[in-house]
């Protein structure tokens, strides 16, 4: 998942609420012609209506977080631009049970279509299968789900996320102690974006000693394990932190207070690589208190939710290929297929580009 909260004392509900996979699985997604996402003409397939009108429900994962404030506010702007009937968003707070009561209200409400963005990769089935038994298409935003039926998954590359955050630690610090602040294993998207910047810094960086924490998504939990860490390492060089909607503020805290947030270019200044692409991620690297953080599109996120949501109402289908959009669809080991949305580097280069969501917002 992408940065998921800034505030403290959250604990997520763990418990798993994967529901029974009904016997007889509906149709298969059929393929259409070319990875674009132009109308490659199927009808029905999908559920909802075949115009594409209709109610559609847009559950939020939780609403502490820049990232997800910043998407919570393009929703209706997207939905308006792309033709879509939004009902207003309900936020599931973290709490993944929560999430399917959500879904199952917004099913009994007689939603034609659901933009979702899972707490967790496993539990979100149960919802999914409710969805597919009363015959609603589903997008899934942010992250993929292990099972079950979606139209679409709109994501950007999280391997290509750890991956990026290990090069840019690797091309700058030339031996010692990475930390990297992963977050929920049970999500996704904190499992590639560990195994990625864990495998790519074994494989380029070898001098590099990475130590990881698991901070589940929770702002208390890596501010605390960090302060920890360092009072054992006090010689880290570099930290990569998977969500800086969740883990800026609190990793700067714990160097302030420890005599360790040094500005990039002078001595002991520790490296820190991030993900997200909020404002106040922009601002720390204008700082100079942190290096990097790879931009996620929370305007795309929303745009191209309510784009498949629209085409699966309709019927529409994809395939696997580039889009029209700069970005590719891939199929997963699921079966499910993901848009790619593309998520660029940000560094003190280009941090200032206009064309950054980032840059967009307040």
């Amino acid at each position: 998942m992408t940065g998921r909260t800034v505030r403290t004392g959250w604990k997520r509900n763990r418990t798993r609420i994967v529901g029974v996979v009904a016997a007889a699985v509906g149709a298969s997604l059929v393929l259409g012609a070319c990875g674009s996402t132009k109308d490659t003409g199927a009808s029905g397939a999908g559920g909802g209506k075949s115009d594409g009108t209709g109610k559609v429900g847009v559950i939020l994962p939780l609403l502490t977080s820049p990232f997800w404030q910043s998407y919570n506010d393009y929703v209706p702007k997207m939905a308006k631009s792309e033709g879509v009937d939004a009902l207003k968003t309900v936020n599931s707070n973290s709490d993944p049970s929560q999430q399917i009561t959500d879904i199952n209200n917004q099913l009994n409400q007689g939603v034609e279509g659901l933009v979702v963005a899972p707490l967790d990769s496993a539990a979100i089935e149960a919802g999914l299968d409710q969805a597919e038994r009363k015959g609603v298409p589903v997008v899934a935003v942010d992250v993929a789900p292990d099972k079950g039926k979606v139209a679409m998954v709109v994501r950007a590359d999280n391997v290509a996320y750890g991956e990026k955050a290990c090069q840019y630690l690797g091309k700058n610090i030339s031996s010692g102690k990475v930390v990297q602040i992963m977050g929920d294993l049970a999500s996704v998207n904190g499992r590639d974006r560990s195994e990625a910047f864990r495998s790519c810094v074994k494989k380029n960086f070898p001098k590099l000693k990475v130590l990881e924490i698991p901070a589940k998504w929770e702002s208390d939990t890596a501010a605390s394990k960090l302060d920890t860490l360092l009072n054992a390492n006090p010689d880290i060089k570099g930290i990569y932190m998977q969500a800086g909607g969740v883990y800026l503020a609190p990793t700067l805290q714990t160097l302030k207070s420890k005599g360790m947030l040094k500005k990039a270019g002078s001595a002991g200044h520790i490296r820190i690589v991030s993900n997200d692409g909020i404002p106040q991620e922009f601002d720390a690297i204008r700082k100079g208190e942190i290096d990097a953080t790879v931009s996620q599109p929370a305007d795309a996120y929303a745009k191209y939710g309510m784009y498949y949501i629209k085409a699966a109402m309709q019927g529409k289908t994809f395939k696997p290929g580039p889009t029209d959009h700069d970005s590719t669809i891939v199929k997963l080991p699921s079966g499910i297929l993901e848009d790619q949305l593309p998520a660029p580097l940000v560094t003190k280069d280009n941090v200032d580009d206009p064309e950054l969501w980032g840059n967009t917002v307040g």
